[in-house]
């Protein structure tokens, strides 16, 4: 049963590494990346639609309706939007790795909002982080091996992935007792893709663009999401935390079988670090509790 739960999460990270890749495909057939994000979020949806209409789980509390909406604004608009950007200015390689900063949001949202005490393990990590990200800055590109001229437009696109996915777990913690997680996307997709609808023009799509955006849609967000959450329900939260790290490896084997993309040996050493600092967060402190 674990060693099942184990083969479901890293399923799901390897979907969740290739979007770069994907989103990639989609670039070189003319869609901009804010159009990617958008048909993410739609296709997604009709997708998680079909499942909650089947299951005719749909409804919730009138009064949770402007939560969802901030939820898909934040985490929908925001998140699909900017991870799509950074990846268009950066690489997947270099998304991917930047994405990972979330658990240091996610420390200094939770001692803001929900009061958690700082340890030093904690704050080892969230320097790890800060450490990580001016490294990984200098490679830019990562197909160039220094800072272009999107490079600085990458990490800050990235890190702002990074602190919209992190708000995950803020709007998970208050929603997830309450709904099941294709009940959220049900809402929060469409919201968030109407957000984006003012910020690009729908180009004329291929059949591989097409193709590219219902593999981030089906496999990346639909199936990636179902099997870590199947995996969830065999395996510890904090287990599964350490098998998904293997996204941005994952996402940046792709990028360089299929695009070329290499970092500089700084950006290769700030990767590490980040990711050492996830692993960090997630093993929490000698005695505490895991999730």
């Amino acid at each position: 049963m674990q060693t099942l739960g184990y083969l479901y999460i890293l399923i799901a990270a390897m979907l969740w590494g290739f979007l770069g890749p994907f989103a990639r495909l989609a670039f070189h057939e003319g869609i901009s990346p804010l159009e990617v994000a958008f048909w993410r979020a739609v296709l997604a949806w009709l997708l998680f639609a079909s499942q909650v209409l089947v299951a005719r789980r749909v409804r919730v509390r009138r009064r949770d309706l402007p939560g969802l909406a901030l939820f898909g604004f934040l985490c929908v608009t925001l998140f699909f939007g900017s991870y799509q950007v950074a990846v268009a200015r950066g690489g997947a390689a270099l998304a991917s790795v930047l994405l990972y900063t979330a658990p240091a949001w996610v420390f200094l949202l939770s001692r803001l909002f929900f009061k958690e005490r700082i340890t030093p393990r904690k704050m080892a990590a969230l320097v790890l982080t800060l450490g990580g990200i001016v490294l990984v800055s200098g490679t830019g590109k990562p197909s160039a091996g220094s800072m272009g001229p999107d490079g600085g437009a990458a990490v800050l696109f990235g890190l702002l992935a990074g602190f919209c996915y992190s708000l995950y777990y803020i709007f998970g913690k208050y929603f997830s007792d309450k709904y099941s997680a294709p009940v959220l996307f049900f809402y929060t997709l469409p919201f968030g893709a109407v957000c984006l609808l003012p910020w690009f023009s729908f180009a004329e799509k291929s059949a591989a663009a097409w193709a590219a955006l219902w593999a981030i849609a089906f496999l990346s967000t639909f199936g990636a999401y179902h099997f870590y959450y199947a995996g969830l329900k065999r395996v510890e939260a904090g287990r599964a935390s350490i098998i998904a790290t293997a996204e941005p490896v994952v996402a940046a084997l792709t990028a360089w079988c299929w695009w070329g993309e290499r970092f500089t040996l700084t950006g290769y050493l700030g990767s590490g670090l980040i990711l050492l600092a996830v692993l960090l967060m997630i093993r929490g402190e000698p005695g505490e509790a895991r999730p």
